[in-house]
């Protein structure tokens, strides 16, 4: 699931981060959503009326389902940003939204 001859992407530095409550992998320069879709996770969230499974469907800022929470501190967090414009960093902790108990209940 990983193009190997991407230059945007620095495949010699691994980066660890957290999707809910799960540890992944990625690398420098990885966006959350290559980094999730490289770990094989294409379930991102549910939809908010009717809580239908919503995955990466685009690239950009047009991306309408991969709208994940970023939690900073204890109380501070983002909700609704898309996961394609999301640079991920060492320790980043994100969750799904619109899903509880989980995103595949």
């Amino acid at each position: 699931m990983r193009l190997n001859n991407n230059k945007n992407i620095n495949q010699k530095r691994q980066i660890s981060f957290y999707f809910d409550g799960v540890k992944y992998e990625g690398y420098e320069g990885d966006t959350l959503a290559s980094a999730l879709l490289a770990n094989g996770i294409h379930l991102i969230g549910r939809s908010f009326k009717y809580h239908r499974p919503r995955g990466i469907f685009s690239s950009g800022v047009e991306e309408p389902n991969a709208l994940v929470q970023i939690i900073k501190d204890q109380g501070k967090t983002d909700p609704n940003l898309r996961a394609t414009q999301i640079e991920i960093y060492e320790g980043l902790n994100a969750t799904s939204q619109n899903c509880w108990p989980s995103v595949n209940f």
